[in-house]
């Protein structure tokens, strides 16, 4: 593990978007077959290559780490580990020590094919789409507010938000979203479908892994569609309201993130996966 964090800090120290881009890459992985790096292999048709993945990054951290892990004890360290571990490094700098623990010893995957890419939840689904998504992870409503915690940081591509800016014409404002917010979401993304910008999650700490994101949502500042979704549910905006308490949100988040890290994980013990020379190589 200090093999990781040395490399994910040094990196981090240099590159403040890679907490978002790391957090990303896990969740990305672990909702679509499980947590087994299958987001990591290259094909024609792997996961890297559906639209949802598009935007991702941090892969050239997860090759240092792995390329630095083999030199020190070959075999051993699964890309899946790797993964969860860089996770939790990037965000974790900001505090200087680990925000949660990770439980180690899952095995990479096999197979990768943009395909399954279907059991990501979308950026403009309602409640029920989302716990939909959540739930056949094993994950429940706590799991959804304190995981959608994770867009106190990073970005989102402006394809995503524009649907909730300009519905139809240039009047029409999604009413769940505060109109002065509106105004200066439309300065960063204008209405165009080939636009390739991205604008912050967090408006007002984009980047501070901090309890910011629940207070935006009372403020109705939520930037997804899937944001603002959760103060559309009784029991979803009162886990809303509790976790604008950062120490509530850190402790939340923790769990969470250690019941994510469990999904669908290919171990040992079961005989199932194995442990990759190349991340991005089966």
């Amino acid at each position: 593990e200090a093999t990781v964090r040395s490399i994910t800090w040094a990196q981090v120290a240099g590159n403040q978007a890679l907490p978002g881009q790391l957090l990303r890459l896990h969740f990305h992985d672990c909702f679509v077959k499980g947590c087994d790096a299958s987001i990591l292999l290259d094909n024609a048709q792997s996961e890297k290559t559906a639209p949802p993945n598009g935007s991702l990054g941090g892969y050239p951290v997860i090759d240092a780490i792995k390329a630095q892990l083999e030199k020190a004890c070959p075999g051993v360290v699964s890309c899946a580990d790797i993964v969860a571990l860089a996770a939790r490094d990037a965000v974790s700098y900001q505090f200087k020590a680990p925000l949660w623990q990770v439980e180690t010893g899952r095995r990479d995957g096999p197979v990768s094919l943009a395909s399954n890419t279907g059991a990501l939840p979308s950026p403009s689904a309602g409640f029920n789409g989302l716990l939909q998504s959540f739930a056949a992870k094993g994950l429940d409503v706590n799991d959804l507010v304190a995981l959608s915690g994770a867009h106190t940081i990073g970005k989102a591509s402006c394809s995503s938000v524009t649907p909730r800016l300009y519905q139809g014409n240039a009047t029409s404002i999604d009413p769940l979203l505060d109109s002065t917010y509106a105004k200066t979401l439309m300065n960063a993304c204008p209405n165009s479908p080939t636009s390739t910008s991205t604008v912050d999650l967090d408006g007002a700490t984009p980047f501070k892994f901090d309890g910011s994101y629940y207070t935006n949502l009372q403020n109705k500042r939520g930037v997804l569609a899937s944001d603002a979704a959760l103060t559309q549910n009784a029991a979803a905006a009162t886990i809303v309201n509790d976790l604008t308490n950062p120490i509530k949100f850190y402790a939340a988040f923790s769990m969470s993130m250690k019941k994510m890290g469990r999904v669908d994980v290919l171990t040992l013990k079961n005989g199932q996966g194995k442990i990759r020379t190349k991340c991005n190589v089966p």
